[in-house]
């Protein structure tokens, strides 16, 4: 069976569509209702076109990415077919439980516009494979990265989306402990495990304008150096590094311009951003004559410097204003899933750093 990096990305992509159609898990409980009802139940009356988009162009991906991946491990399977029947499955059982949660509603239409979408998806996987154009990529792919570079590639590319959701620091991703302690105090309000919650004995702090410019330092080179570990030659590793600078630049603006409005898409450009910017730039060149384990290693250490700095600070009362905002103003139509990606790219980066290290096979030499 070929290795494919669609595998992962057909996993993550399920598991957002299962958060989003779930979302927000409250108040579970049984309506005394038919659980096939809803197959039966005449069109739905009041519907928009908005929710026909989202329905259809949500699971789209998802059959193009399964029957890829059919395609490239399994070709003598009918991709398309079984494509479509999965993602039709996971949209069934997600219309099903959708019955147990008061604040959603069941729908046939909905069913049937995944099932058209996944179609869509897995028919232009298909054509496309038809066409040589998968075969193009991988060669492209062959000649671009290591042949073991396919979740480096899943993280790399779900880190724009993760710089989507705001954070406090530019690039500053994983300023996730104040947040987690105070959802976990919510939590437990009124039980006698609150007492058990350790109190800090001083308060958190802002970060201080040097520790800042280096997280937004650490932050961009962090993609640069787990890219340089999988990518094969010296001028592709240039190519990679500036895409990744203007991936960074753009994306954080666009979250800005999102969330602030698009006047204010650059306001986070300051002078000690800046400056870390160009430091990342410029430190990110004689990165690439560093070997595969050695750019691990370097990752792993920087990632936990930026972890611990993040975490061992506080988020301006402002900054969560703007969160509260952003969570139930414009961003209300992505359930949170933006806002989960940018918690734990960092973690799953550490994880994944981790892993690597601990695996015995020997480093490959950059050519």
């Amino acid at each position: 069976m070929q290795k494919t990096a669609a595998w992962p990305l057909a996993g993550i992509y399920a598991v957002l569509i299962i958060y989003a159609s779930l979302y927000p898990f409250e108040n579970w409980r049984a309506q005394g209702v038919d659980w096939t009802a809803f197959l039966f139940a005449p069109w739905p009356r009041y519907w928009t076109v908005f929710d026909v988009h989202s329905n259809v162009w949500g699971y789209a991906p998802l059959g193009f990415i399964v029957a890829l991946a059919l395609r490239r491990s399994a070709r003598q399977l009918p991709a398309v077919v079984l494509a479509v029947l999965a993602c039709s499955a996971l949209s069934l059982a997600m219309e099903s439980l959708q019955l147990f949660l008061p604040a959603r509603v069941a729908s046939n239409l909905d069913w049937l516009l995944n099932t058209a979408g996944a179609l869509l998806g897995a028919s232009a996987a298909w054509t496309l494979d038809r066409f040589g154009f998968i075969n193009r990529w991988s060669r492209f792919r062959a000649n671009w990265f290591a042949t073991d570079a396919r979740f480096s590639l899943v993280i790399l590319a779900l880190w724009p989306v993760a710089l989507l959701f705001p954070a406090s620091v530019p690039m500053g991703l994983g300023q996730v402990l104040e947040r987690a302690e105070d959802a976990l105090a919510l939590r437990l309000q009124d039980t006698f495990l609150l007492d058990w919650l350790p109190v800090r004995e001083v308060e958190l702090q802002p970060l201080l304008p040097i520790y800042e410019a280096l997280c937004v330092c650490l932050g961009q080179l962090l993609p640069c150096m787990l890219a340089f570990s999988v990518i094969r030659h010296l001028h592709q590793k240039l190519i990679a590094w500036l895409m990744l600078l203007g991936l960074g630049l753009g994306f954080t603006s666009l979250s800005a311009a999102l969330t602030y409005g698009p006047s204010h898409a650059w306001a986070w450009v300051s002078a000690p951003v800046q400056l870390a910017l160009m430091v990342a730039a410029i430190l990110a060149l004689p990165l690439m004559w560093l070997q595969e384990k050695s750019l691990q290693v370097l990752a792993l250490v920087c990632l936990m410097l930026q972890l611990t700095l993040l975490n061992n600070a506080s988020a301006s009362a402002y900054f969560s204003l703007t969160l509260q905002n952003w969570e139930q103003g414009q961003f209300i139509r992505f359930h949170g899933l933006i806002q989960w990606i940018g918690w734990l790219w960092p973690f799953v980066l550490l994880a994944y750093l981790m892993q690597c290290l601990s695996s015995t096979r020997p480093p490959k030499m950059n050519r």
